[in-house]
């Protein structure tokens, strides 16, 4: 599979569940428990500890019925040895050209992070198949609308300020697909253990994806 038809599948995904956690033995049981609840693209941040060793697991066991990428990512080397254990996409809170074209060596879809308009499209122009638009709480959905208006080609994924119910919002305002973390992973449920939480938690996020997406095919 190319790295661009691994993004189509990502943007179909709708949602990219942003796993970032000190208890790393509970990792498996939350992304089993959101996958039950329909969000099939998972992301592994470096900042997790062992996250090399986990992502080894996920991959040996994925079937091919979900994403498995990793986040996080600073440099081409980090780049590197995620995708040697197993990452098929690659998330970085930064623009790095080598973290780009280290992914695309292996058709990884790369998912650099960008703030500014400058940004964004120097991002695009290096070849980012997603710009991780990041923290995008500060920045506002009227400023995907603003970008997306002379820029249309852009494939932008909010991180930050995404929630449950506004991620149909966020796609409605020019968004290609949402990275979300602690609105999904409640941090309450997992220290208890109660994982139905989680699962239901994503329901609702697909639900507001999906609900988002019908009504732009109706419009459209």
């Amino acid at each position: 599979m190319t790295h661009q038809e691994r993004t189509n599948k990502l943007i179909e995904t709708g949602a990219v569940a942003v796993i970032r956690m000190s208890n790393a033995d509970r990792l498996r049981k939350v992304v089993d428990a959101i996958r039950e609840g329909g969000v099939d693209a998972i992301e592994i941040t470096m900042t997790t500890p062992g996250a090399l060793r986990i992502i080894e697991e996920l991959s040996a066991s994925n079937d091919g019925s979900f994403h498995l990428g990793v986040g996080s990512v600073l440099d081409g080397e980090m780049a590197q040895s995620a995708i040697n254990a197993g990452a098929q996409f690659v998330v970085s809170p930064i623009l790095k050209p080598e973290i780009i074209e280290i992914s695309h060596q292996y058709d990884c879809p790369a998912m650099p992070g960008a703030f500014s308009p400058t940004e964004i499209l120097a991002a695009y122009e290096l070849g980012a198949d997603i710009v991780k638009v990041f923290p995008a709480d500060v920045l506002g959905m009227a400023f995907f609308k603003a970008i997306k208006a002379p820029m249309p080609q852009l494939q932008l994924m909010p991180t930050g300020g995404v929630s449950l119910t506004n991620a149909g919002d966020w796609l409605k305002a020019g968004a290609c697909a949402v990275g979300i973390g602690s609105a999904l992973l409640d941090k309450e449920a997992i220290e208890y253990e109660n994982y139905k939480v989680l699962t239901n938690n994503a329901r609702i996020l697909i639900d507001t994806i999906n609900k988002a997406k019908n009504k732009q095919d109706i419009r459209l």
